[in-house]
């Protein structure tokens, strides 16, 4: 192949795929297991819709805030770590100038070989400051939009993802078929939600959809028995 032409292909979008999994998982879960145990107890069709309801909204709410928190604590990590670097910089040269020795030591580098670069990366301050906040900390510079799109995206999913176990209980004639349609159309959500998460995390796709759909089955089959013995 000739030089210039190799382009690699990174998945660059897992933040996104993270809150997406998080709303979707729990969204699918939760609801379904409420609607299942609403509808072991006989309360009625209305009212397992309008609990589901009220649950998506609750659960919507809470996991965007989660989220959201969430990502404006990394943010306040990062400016924190940011502004110790900057001040160990410049009051402490030495002491930083030989951390930036033991990294580039750890990857098998000689002194000879170490000391032009950490003579470079130490002559400028913001390049010396973003090389030990990504190599000393592991810590990458957040997205400024991060916190509401992540609120967002979670909540998002979590309503797309409860409004599928609740859909079949708002068409169908009757409790139990409702109950039966809510199920087989769930657990067969969760699988495919389970084998596309499988894709991103490199797992094989059947166990993804195994996992997933089982984790959910028993959740619904918990709520639901619970509901019946002690109606």
């Amino acid at each position: 192949m000739p030089l210039g032409q190799h382009k690699e292909q990174h998945f660059q979008s897992t933040e996104t795929v993270r809150d997406v999994v998080i709303g979707m998982s729990d969204g699918l879960t939760v609801p379904f297991a409420l609607a299942a145990g609403l509808s072991g107890a006989h309360v009625g069709t209305q009212v397992v819709v309008l609990a589901g309801l009220a649950e998506i909204a609750a659960g919507c709410i809470a996991m965007g805030l989660g989220g959201y928190l969430a990502a404006r604590t990394d943010a306040e990590h990062y400016e924190n770590e940011l502004r110790r670097e900057v001040e160990e910089t410049r009051t402490m040269p030495e002491e930083e100038a030989d951390e930036v020795c033991k990294i580039f030591e750890g990857w098998g580098l000689t002194d000879e070989q170490v000391r032009p670069i950490v003579a470079a990366i130490s002559s400028d301050e913001k390049r010396w400051v973003d090389f030990m906040m990504r190599f000393e900390l592991n810590l990458e510079p957040p997205d400024p939009k991060r916190a509401v799109t992540s609120a967002v995206t979670i909540g998002a999913s979590y309503v797309a993802g409860g409004l599928i176990p609740l859909a079949p209980y708002m068409v169908a004639p009757t409790m139990e078929e409702g109950l039966m349609a809510s199920v087989s159309l769930t657990i067969a959500a969760l699988a495919a939600f389970g084998g596309v998460k499988a894709k991103f995390t490199g797992i094989p796709v059947w166990r993804g959809a195994a996992q997933t759909a089982l984790i959910g089955g028993l959740a619904a089959a918990a709520a639901f028995l619970i509901a019946r013995i002690f109606r």
